[in-house]
């Protein structure tokens, strides 16, 4: 027997009718988190309670990262066997499919499964756009290709609570950043198709557009960030070399060694760290780590970030040689293409195989 948690922000009554449904179905405990709704949704989880689930409650709106957290310690620190699935309840994910997953987590080993929409019919809008960006964002950066990256049914193998607990996030970033550190962690995530539900064109959702992408993205803008601060460093550094008369392959591996050791410092500092969701805590490199064991993964990581830096800059010198030697095309444009050209393949390798 495992679990089904279901974390409820002002849920209605739909969240007592899935209780229902999964009641009459499913053999699984019911662990409901109240992520701080108020007094005017309190009937509502006392009917969830009568109906016998167990209702754990936060005081104030915390997000959804931190009411799924609150059910993962409560599931660790009881001891419940079996694995948990993670399910909306606002009513968009059947009872059908929620067993489906649960069904699928209970296989040997550390199991992650994704309920995976296909988003066919009429789905809206924003939620086919935000659900295509997200993913192609995803894919860039973790290296990893996963359909449905915001989806919020999603089963784990018991053995996974407590690096549930550990993943950094409060709100709606956290379930992204779980799918970046298990890409991190090289994790087996698995998909099952379900069903696409849309119940009034997902009015319900607590998704906050501007803030929550905010959130969701801020790895890859912090990325963004560290690299234009190293790339205009490396710009500068090349007009001032070429000014005073090196020649082409010096002024660029002269711009690209000092540019790199700014980058490395930025990237291992602000952006592939713990809180930026993308950090250093395969294994379990977290805050009370050994401070040994933590100086032999930095001095790994940057043996690994200058090899990378060695291929990018051979990339760099012989794209620079073609656009402005060979084609002729001016030396600021041929820098700006190269730059633009490398900096996905850049991102990528250094979330895969550097941090």
């Amino acid at each position: 027997m495992g679990t089904i948690l279901i974390p409820a922000y002002e849920p209605d009554e739909r969240l007592l009718e899935l209780i229902r449904q999964l009641k009459k179905t499913s053999p699984d405990r019911l662990v409901i988190v109240d992520d701080g709704s108020g007094e005017a949704y309190r009937p509502i989880f006392e009917a969830a309670k009568v109906a016998g689930c167990t209702v754990l409650r936060h005081e104030i709106n915390r997000g959804k990262g931190c009411a799924l957290k609150t059910g993962f310690r409560y599931l660790l620190e009881s001891g419940e066997p079996g694995g948990v699935v993670c399910a909306d309840s606002d009513g968009q994910h059947l009872p059908a499919d929620i067993m489906r997953v649960a069904e699928a987590v209970r296989g040997p080993g550390r199991r992650i499964v994704l309920g995976s929409r296909r988003f066919a019919g009429k789905v809206p809008l924003r939620s086919r756009f935000g659900n295509t960006v997200t993913r192609t964002v995803f894919s860039l950066s973790s290296g990893t290709r996963i359909y449905d990256t915001q989806t919020g049914l999603r089963g784990f193998s018991s053995n996974l609570l407590e690096w549930l607990c550990e993943v950094p996030g409060e709100r709606f970033e956290y379930e992204m950043n779980m799918l970046l550190n298990s890409a991190r962690e090289e994790m087996s995530v698995e998909e099952l198709w379900i069903n696409t539900v849309y119940l009034n064109r997902n009015r319900s959702s607590h998704f906050r557009p501007f803030a929550d992408s905010y959130r969701i993205y801020l790895p890859i803008l912090r990325f963004s960030g560290s690299s234009i601060l190293s790339a205009g460093l490396d710009f500068a550094l090349l007009f001032l070399l070429q000014g005073l008369g090196a020649g082409l392959v010096f002024s660029v591996a002269g711009a690209r060694i000092c540019s790199a050791i700014a980058n490395y410092t930025m990237n291992r500092k602000f952006v592939f760290t713990p809180r930026a969701g993308l950090g250093f805590r395969a294994g379990g490199l977290t805050r009370g780590i050994d401070s040994g064991r933590d100086a032999a993964k930095a001095y790994r990581s940057m043996a690994r970030y200058f090899l990378l830096v060695l291929l990018v800059m051979l990339l760099n010198m012989g794209w620079m040689h073609l656009f402005h030697e060979t084609i002729g095309i001016p030396l600021f444009a041929a820098k700006l293409l190269t730059e633009v050209s490398l900096f996905v393949f850049s991102f990528w390798a250094q979330r895969k195989f550097v941090y």
